[in-house]
This record gives C-alpha cells, sequence and structure tokens, in this order.
C-alpha cells in the first residue's frame, strides 16, 4: 500500500491511475480518497489522477496528538503527496475541506498550483456564522469520541445539503453514508475540532487572495447554502476564475452530479492546458 511521508513523519495512503499531466483530487471532511472514485474513472484515462487520504482518515495514519489537525498541517500534506510523486505542478481539485486546502497550497506555494478546483469550499467563512461554524464543529467531534461514526452518518450524513443527493441517488447516498461511517471516530473528532473548529474564515485571507494569477473554477450547488456566499466571494477575488452553479444539487457535488461535474472539470483543465 503506496503512502507519502508528511513533514511530521505522518504516513498519507495515496491511489494513482492515469498518466499524463498530473491531476491531484483532496476530499472533503465527510469523505476519503474513495470519495473521487468517478472522476479518478474518467480522468485516468488522459490524466495522471491520485486521490489521497488526509490524515486521521485510514488507512493514512491517525495521529494520536489533537494538536497535529490544523489546517497548516492538512496544507503541507498536500505538498508532501506532492513531493513523494515527485509532482513539481499539478491541477489540484478540492472538495469543501479539499477545497480550502488547495487554496491554502496556493496562497503558501503558487509555484505547485498549475490550476485549482474549489467545489462546496467556504462552510463557515460568511462573517456572521464563523463563531457558529466553530462551535458545531467542536459538538461534532464530541459526537464522533461519544456515538462512533456510524451514528455520526446518520445524522451528520443527512444535513440538509446532503438530502438532494439522497433524492436524487439513493444508491449513491447509502454508499457515502456506508463509507462516512467506516472512518475513524477519533480522526474524525480531531479533524473536526483542529481543521474545521479553528481554521480562519477565506474572507481573512481576502488581500493574498486577490492577487493570486492561479486559473480557479468555482463549483457550488444551489442547495449548499453555506457554500453560495463564500463561493460567490471567490469569483470577485480570484481574477482569472469562473463560477459554475449546478442546479437543484447540495454539497457533495462530484458524487451528485458526477456527469455534469466531469464536464466543467474537463473544459476546464483542457482549457487551461491550452494556455486559455
Amino acid at each position: 500500500m503506496p503512502y507519502a511521508i508528511a513533514p511530521d513523519n505522518v504516513r498519507l495512503h495515496y491511489e494513482e491511475v492515469g498518466q499524463g499531466t498530473p491531476v491531484l483530487f483532496v476530499h472533503e471532511f465527510a469523505g476519503d480518497h474513495r470519495s473521487w472514485e468517478p472522476q479518478l474513472r474518467e480522468f485516468g484515462k488522459r490524466y495522471r489522477c491520485i486521490a489521497y487520504a488526509a490524515r486521521g482518515y485510514t488507512p493514512s495514519d491517525v495521529p494520536a496528538d489533537p494538536n497535529a489537525y490544523s489546517y497548516k498541517h492538512v496544507m503541507r500534506d498536500c505538498v508532501a503527496v506532492l513531493d513523494h510523486l515527485e509532482i513539481e505542478r499539478a491541477h489540484i481539485v478540492g472538495l469543501s475541506m479539499g477545497g480550502y486546502t488547495a487554496l491554502q497550497v496556493a496562497l503558501n506555494h503558487p509555484g505547485r498550483v498549475r490550476s485549482m478546483v474549489l467545489a462546496g469550499t467556504g462552510s463557515g467563512s460568511e462573517r456572521w456564522y464563523t463563531d457558529a461554524f466553530h462551535q458545531h464543529s467542536r459538538e461534532l467531534g464530541l459526537q464522533f469520541e461519544r456515538d462512533g461514526s456510524a451514528a455520526v452518518a446518520r445524522t451528520y450524513g443527512r444535513s440538509p445539503n446532503r438530502i438532494p443527493f439522497e433524492i436524487k441517488d439513493a444508491r449513491g447516498f447509502a454508499e457515502f453514508v456506508r463509507m462516512l461511517s467506516e472512518h475513524d471516530a477519533q480522526g474524525s473528532a480531531h479533524t473536526a475540532r483542529g481543521f474545521q473548529g479553528t481554521r480562519p474564515s477565506l474572507y481573512d485571507f481576502e488581500s493574498d487572495i486577490r492577487r493570486l494569477a492561479i486559473p480557479a473554477l468555482i463549483v457550488v450547488g444551489d442547495e449548499d447554502d453555506r457554500c453560495i456566499e463564500p463561493s460567490l466571494f471567490l469569483k470577485d477575488a480570484l481574477p482569472a476564475s469562473g463560477l459554475v452553479m449546478l442546479p437543484k444539487t447540495g454539497h457533495a457535488v462530484n458524487l451528485e452530479e458526477p456527469d455534469l461535474f466531469n464536464r466543467v472539470l474537463g473544459d476546464f483543465l483542457t482549457r487551461v492546458d491550452a494556455g486559455a
């Protein structure tokens, strides 16, 4: 089983398929490396595609230290995967937590990012909501520890921005819930408190974001309420960006509407690689 090694010696499991220009997929809090299967199957036909499990998500390591789960740790992990695979620059595609991470890599290591896709990105960034989001994330961490991942999957997995997925694709949604129920409860608790519960609002980085020249595709579902305003902010702030809003779609856009997501992603990657 292949692993990359983070700067603090945490092992990060990854999967790889295809050849050509590298595309690195970074998953959301409720997902893991398996969440990108519809994209690896499609884009692995013509790109070198990599998906990895973040720290705290097996088969990657689950550090015992709760202080090892900050957004900076997670950002450095993404770069560590690129380093391990000797990839100088990659398209980085992130959903939610992964989108936040992709943006942090672009801000701190812009030379490593060929383009970035920020899907369902920015939960908790609205100024009026950030404190409540952090509090909710800390409570979610306690729930993982107290009740376990299977119980959380039955509640958090059915939050309002997930319901459109269940309505449209009951079989796909059941697979998503099953995978969430398999997460390491302690790793998810640490991630909920350390990453979700302390990460700064996107707006805190506004001046730096406005200086980024990296091509960006912003994708959001119109049923993903807490990500709509941050997505509009990102569209305004990122000079070389485009915004796609998927109708009647919630948070996990790549799983809920895989064909539509793959079409807009494929068009974006083609344009970037053509210098357009």
